[in-house]
């Protein structure tokens, strides 16, 4: 029997890491993490069209608030929770002031510190105002933002993933994907978020592109701070770039002048 092809292998990896899909990963290997880590922002739309779902759905149903929280929480449950956990870890380690193994030996603790707790606050509460505000607009509008912002947040892991980017540990998912994506997948991969985000600002289709491209800038430099601080980049370290690119890329959305 033929082993599995390469996309089809990096697919299913994709979808186990970034969702609670019911798919066994096949193949795991260098290669293949590339391929899935490509492939991340593909799987962020393809999350993206049930959370418009449920925010189309409840908004008329009860208030703006209540639908976009709980849009929020399908979000969090489609995910297992990993990237808000990765997001305070992350927040945590860069908020002790620590480096290198001192740092990441803090993401490793279970419990969550207060930078952790109030950097989940504030990610958890933007993006549910965005999304009261999105509620409002048409179903077209409303589901271009939220696959634009939730393929934008892997996105921003495919950039972390970049060649170049070493990872913090010898072990562990940063190991497994650091430096496997190249060029080419960062320039479809950006064109292909860019190209449905577009649609998600009535009269201005330049605002949702330019708001992809600053939340990209800004997760660049954060990335490259934590770098410096850790060492490389972790699983953690991804999960806070998703909920990081994901909330500013709503807050560039609803940006007006």
């Amino acid at each position: 029997m033929s082993a599995e092809p390469r996309l089809i292998a990096g697919a299913r990896l994709a979808l186990t890491t970034f969702t609670v899909a019911p798919v066994h990963a096949g193949r795991i290997d260098r290669a293949t993490a590339g391929t899935a880590m490509a492939l991340a922002p593909v799987v962020g739309a393809l999350l993206g069209v049930p959370l418009a779902g449920v925010l189309l759905l409840l908004a008329p149903l009860t208030t703006p608030l209540v639908a976009a929280g709980v849009t929020v929480g399908v979000g969090a449950l489609l995910t297992r929770g990993l990237h808000l956990d990765g997001l305070a870890d992350t927040v945590d380690a860069l908020g002790s002031y620590r480096r290198g193994p001192a740092a990441l030996e803090i993401m490793k603790k279970p419990d969550v510190g207060p930078f952790g707790v109030v950097a989940l606050v504030l990610v958890l509460l933007v993006q549910a105002a965005a999304l009261a505000e999105l509620a409002a607009r048409s179903w077209p509008v409303v589901l271009a933002a939220v696959v634009t912002a939730t393929a934008a947040g892997r996105l921003g892991v495919t950039f972390a993933c970049r060649r170049g980017v070493p990872p913090a540990r010898p072990d562990g998912l940063g190991a497994l994907v650091a430096s496997t994506v190249g060029p080419v997948a960062l320039i479809a991969g950006t064109a292909a978020v860019a190209l449905p985000a577009i649609a998600t600002v009535p009269g201005r289709p330049w605002q949702g592109p330019l708001a992809v491209l600053a939340a990209l800038a800004v997760a660049a430099g954060l990335l490259r701070h934590t770098v410096r601080r850790l060492g490389g980049i972790t699983g953690d370290v991804l999960g806070a770039t998703v909920e990081v690119v994901t909330t500013l890329v709503y807050l560039g959305l609803l940006l007006s002048g």
